[in-house]
């Protein structure tokens, strides 16, 4: 039973949750029946979940059946499910007054209708959103106008005509997310999916639409920049109007943005291009200022470690050292620690506080495998800052035996094994022999997979 349907779904509310359903359930329009309400209080506090004893909880009967339990169950699911539904709608105050309009409109209250089709259209124009939402709004609410006065006035077409161009624009906005969506999966996922008819969309809404209406414009220049990469005038033209446009958008579609944009400037830094870790850092700051890489006020390790190794190369360490502490708090409670310790001393050892680099280091036990490959990383590098050479090469060996411990890291065990041999040959190199010294800068520089080039070249030119 543990396992059930019913189970998973409430260990999915939040407490606050539980108690708006507990008022759901006790409101007579939604349910009438005494015997959900003892299952859904059971549910909440239960840790035994042997069928015999939620019968004897939840039944008054001794002598209730395994189908009647199963019944119950059922139709507190459906429940449930019920409140979900309407804790959404309940969110959506336009679409809750349209259907408002469309329901005093099909009982004939002309007046009515008429005051509250005149606050939808002022509350659609003074919100700020121009997205898809918008134009679908719009669109329902000239349709029941529409078909109000279509009755007395057959020949009146203009409702009609306005309804028509809010219907396309919400549709091609709709099919520029979607051909989007697509393009950007297969620069991640190799995919035979393409839309035949992409081409046209995109040329219709470039020829109709591009001009005026900002949601369908962001979205050709999004399209522009996945498919066309290499011509940089797409990133920047999307990338620009993204920031001056965020008030327009929800924060999911925003979301998906900055995304696509991030994702971008990561393959370009990718192929060397570095001026990209001033962009991406842009986009990192606008994004969290506006909460839109935040789930549910949670930030990703992921996000984490990125914002602050792109802060780093544009040597923002100022923003950097705020940010790694005004973020902490947001981070994943499991990684939270590690995750804060990890980025604090790549902020420290930029700063050149390598004693502080050591502390910190040494205080977190780092679970995930990558990120403990790149703290014992930070660490070598550190040592290595320090002149400390016989702990250095017992810290080598010892990474060198992690990482043939681990069987799992796929092209990563290459990357950390050539650090690791890269540096080895740099503490036994005769500085002395500038031929031995040009040999080793050269196999550096030919290596395919090395993470630590630039720094690997930097002591060796020291």
């Amino acid at each position: 039973m543990q396992n059930s349907q019913l189970v998973q779904l409430m260990q999915a509310f939040s407490p606050q949750e539980k108690k708006e359903i507990r008022r759901f359930l006790q409101s007579p329009y939604f349910n009438t029946r005494t015997d959900t309400i003892r299952l859904f209080e059971y549910c909440c506090t239960a840790e035994n979940w042997d069928k015999e004893a939620v019968k004897s909880a939840v039944f008054e009967s001794k002598t209730a059946s395994d189908e009647q339990l199963r019944l119950l169950m059922t139709y507190l699911m459906r429940l449930l499910e019920t409140w979900i539904a309407q804790k959404e709608f309940d969110e959506n105050t336009t679409q809750q007054n349209l259907l408002l309009a469309s329901g005093l409109r099909k009982r004939g209250l002309t007046m009515a209708f008429e005051r509250q089709k005149k606050w939808l259209e002022k509350h659609l124009e003074q919100q700020p959103l121009r997205d898809t939402t918008f134009y679908d709004a719009r669109y329902h609410l000239h349709w029941e106008m529409h078909q109000l006065v279509s009755s007395t006035k057959p020949t009146y077409t203009e409702h009609l005509e306005k309804a028509s161009i809010a219907a396309d624009i919400a549709y091609i906005a709709q099919k520029m997310r979607i051909i989007c969506l697509s393009a950007a999966q297969q620069e991640v996922y190799s995919s035979d999916f393409y839309a035949a008819w992409e081409n046209e969309v995109v040329a219709f809404a470039e020829q109709y639409f591009a001009q005026k209406e900002v949601v369908v414009a962001i979205y050709l220049h999004c399209y522009k920049m996945l498919r066309q990469p290499q011509e940089e005038v797409h990133f920047q033209r999307f990338k620009n109007m993204l920031l001056e446009s965020l008030r327009l958008f929800a924060p999911d579609e925003n979301k998906g943005f900055f995304v696509w944009a991030i994702n971008y400037c990561v393959k370009r830094l990718n192929q060397g291009q570095k001026h990209y870790f001033k962009e991406v850092t842009d986009l990192y700051k606008s994004g969290l200022e506006q909460g839109i890489l935040l789930e549910n006020g949670e930030i990703s390790t992921y996000t984490y470690y990125n914002v602050v190794v792109a802060g780093l190369q544009t040597q923002d360490l100022e923003w950097v050292n705020f940010f790694i502490y005004q973020y902490k708090t947001h981070l994943p409670k499991q990684h939270r620690d590690s995750a804060f310790s990890f980025c604090l001393a790549r902020l420290e050892y930029t700063q050149k506080n390598f004693g502080a680099v050591l502390e910190l280091l040494q205080k977190v036990n780092y679970r995930d495998t990558l990120v403990n490959l790149a703290a014992k990383t930070l660490l070598l590098k550190t040592w290595f800052e320090l002149g400390e050479y016989e702990a250095l090469q017992s810290h080598l060996d010892a990474m060198r035996n992690f990482i043939h411990r681990k069987k799992v890291l796929g092209y990563h065990r290459t990357n950390y094994l050539n650090i690791l041999k890269y540096t080895d040959k740099m503490l036994n190199l005769n500085k002395l022999d500038k031929s031995e010294q040009q040999k080793l800068r050269e196999s550096i520089q030919k290596e395919e997979n090395l993470t630590e080039r630039d720094w690997l070249l930097e002591k060796l030119g020291g």
